[in-house]
């Protein structure tokens, strides 16, 4: 399986661009709710059996359980009746807001620092559209669902034999950028060695040295030209 990725231009008119704003927000509050309940969750476990602390104390049940990634994805359809606005992104977009948090979760738990941050206003400058049913790119527009139709200016065309897998529109100052991630079904294979390997080293003393003991000077191209011309200057005089 190949995979590439193609970025270009796009022109949203002023309703697209503040419905994809709009949609940026929507799942920043759902990143920063879902990062509430673990850190929640996290701060009510802090304190030792015996002694509460004195400036705050988070009462939570013994047995609720982490809220892990699958368990806050569940409760999505859920969160859509107490914030009608969730209904406004695609479902998929919503989930992979989720799935960001718990990747950061993750990697924090591998490294033992770095915990997820809640995000700012307009922290969030990009959404990920993960999969589609047909083709949404066509030689002057893109179709994103709930969206339609975006101008593209679509410099290089899209290889033939790839297949548009994920598409991740992205803000950058006054501009927008549709990253394409592209597919094609083939297989690559690995590379056999063949022939003597050689190791080679370079260095300053030694221009070139090689495993085999071979080494090469230095060939000082600017010198040998310096001499050539001081030889013609005096030949021509």
């Amino acid at each position: 399986m190949l995979t590439i990725t193609h970025r270009y231009l796009i022109y949203p008119d002023t309703a697209q661009e503040q419905q994809l704003i709009e949609w940026m927000d929507i799942c920043r509050s759902a990143y920063n709710y879902a990062l509430r309940e673990i850190k929640d969750w996290c701060d009510g476990r802090k304190c030792l059996i015996d002694r509460c602390s004195i400036e705050k104390e988070y009462i939570l049940s013994p047995e609720l359980k982490f809220p892990n990634e699958i368990q806050q994805l569940n409760n999505l359809p859920k969160a859509k009746k107490e914030f009608p606005r969730l209904s406004e992104v695609p479902s998929q977009v919503r989930k992979l807001a989720i799935k960001q948090l718990h990747v950061a979760w993750k990697y924090f738990q591998e490294r033992g620092f770095g915990f997820p941050r809640f995000k700012k206003y307009g922290q969030l400058k990009s959404l990920l559209f993960p999969q589609f049913k047909e083709n949404p790119v066509t030689n002057l527009h893109i179709k994103l669902p709930k969206i339609g139709a975006i101008p593209i200016n679509l410099h290089r065309p899209i290889p033939t034999g790839f297949v548009v897998k994920q598409v991740r529109i992205l803000r950058k100052a006054d501009k927008w950028y549709a990253s394409i991630f592209l597919q094609c079904d083939v297989n690559i294979p690995d590379p056999i060695p063949h022939g003597h390997p050689i190791g080679v080293d370079v260095g300053l003393e030694k221009f070139l040295a090689t495993s085999e003991g071979s080494i090469v000077r230095p060939p000082k191209f600017f010198k040998s030209l310096l001499l050539l011309a001081e030889i013609a200057a005096t030949q021509t005089l």
